[in-house]
């Protein structure tokens, strides 16, 4: 058994200072050490697979990152690790705990995965062993961990048995408040046209890379608009998310908070890919990252499958990113009215969202990028970092 410090104060100096993740009994002592220690950053995610995007969002910037969870929601962050993480070559330290193991008694829900966490990770082919129980063998573990991961680009987990690390309460911290937008005259506009007068996305995007392409690092999420982001031009601050569904605000969130907001982030969303992580809207309204702007480029389908309708066409997502505490959001149906609010955007401390509706694309001949996802992340990374 070890003190939290024991891991902690080796992992900060080996760089890793942002941690993000959703909590188990096993992680209690530890996430309590992280969340009081200065020198760290804690983000805590509505979903383990939102803290995959945050984590690989901190990662690309150039700053390292943790996830850490119970191995229960192992399973939300198959689709990340495999379609996002594997494709990129983008390493992130995990630590997962192992409640259910074999020979430890424990509740029913965690007996199927206590048999197979470890042939999760083997089959995901994420190199893996256990955390560390000696105080002696924490660095050494480190070291091995990130010796994988400069090898293969892939993750690395270490896996958390029982009684691991020593307990440590968790002192009362500041809880934060928020004004709601739709409460101060900060959630504006109204969508006053009918679909068929839509304007097609690719002008919303081309828009959005006129006004703010060199400006802002511009994360687009999978499926068309990644695909339209690339036509409108390629650039190297231009990050083209594929797979990982939903994940890409997030992505965004762990960019703003491991590059210390240094630059401003504009995701471009998707509607179904929004409302598959809408926790992640409360994860950017808490956590208020000021040069963070949102938007959602709504065409109420499925494009990419056969334009599939989503749900988007009851749902709100300025007034919901109002209620979860974003600083300013906005509904248009208009690009001149758009083009306004992007501009206005850039200026104010965020987070800012726009939901925009967009019309469905009829371009059968759409390309797709033509540099490789781990090219994409290493010249993106490059742009960022200057390095």
């Amino acid at each position: 058994m070890i003190h939290a410090e024991d891991f902690l104060r080796p992992a900060s100096k080996r760089g890793f200072t942002l941690w993000t993740g959703v909590p188990c009994s096993y992680l209690t002592p530890f996430i309590n050490s992280v969340i009081q220690n200065p020198e760290l950053s804690y983000i805590g995610a509505a979903s383990e697979g939102e803290a995959v995007g945050i984590a690989t969002g901190s990662a690309m910037v150039g700053r390292k990152a943790v996830i850490i969870c119970q191995n229960s929601g192992l399973g939300n962050t198959v689709n990340p690790l495999t379609s996002l993480n594997h494709p990129f070559r983008a390493p992130v330290l995990l630590i997962t705990t192992h409640r259910g193991e074999p020979g430890v008694p424990d509740e029913p829900q965690h007996e199927l995965m206590g048999e197979i966490t470890e042939q999760l990770l083997d089959t995901m082919r994420i190199p893996h062993e256990t955390f560390p129980q000696d105080p002696a063998d924490c660095d050494a573990a480190l070291e091995r961990a990130e010796a994988s991961m400069r090898a293969t680009g892939l993750p690395f987990a270490l896996v958390m048995k029982k009684g691991s690390v020593k307990d440590f309460p968790l002192a009362a911290q500041p809880r934060r408040t928020t004004r709601y937008a739709h409460e101060e005259g900060r959630l504006q506009g109204k969508f006053t046209t009918e679909p068929a007068q839509w304007a097609p996305r690719l002008d919303y995007i081309r828009a959005v890379k006129e006004l703010l392409g060199g400006h802002s690092a511009l994360v687009a999420t999978t499926g068309k608009i990644g695909r339209e982001l690339f036509t409108a031009g390629h650039g190297p601050g231009q990050l083209y998310i594929v797979g990982s569904m939903g994940c890409a605000s997030a992505i965004g969130l762990g960019m703003h908070e491991g590059g210390s907001g240094t630059r401003h982030v504009a995701v471009l969303d998707g509607d179904g890919a929004a409302l598959m992580k809408l926790g992640a809207l409360a994860t950017i309204g808490h956590y208020a990252p000021k040069h963070f702007l949102h938007i959602i480029l709504d065409n109420e389908a499925h494009e990419s499958t056969g334009a599939q309708p989503t749900v988007s066409s009851t749902v709100d997502f300025a007034m919901a990113a109002s209620a979860c505490g974003y600083a300013q959001a906005w509904r248009t149906d208009r690009l001149d009215d758009f083009r306004e609010l992007v501009k206005k955007a850039r200026d104010l401390s965020g987070p800012c969202l726009i939901h925009a509706k967009v019309g469905i694309s009829t371009d059968a001949k759409l390309g797709r990028p033509t540099v490789t996802p781990k090219e994409v992340k290493e010249q993106f990374t490059q742009w960022w970092t200057g390095k």
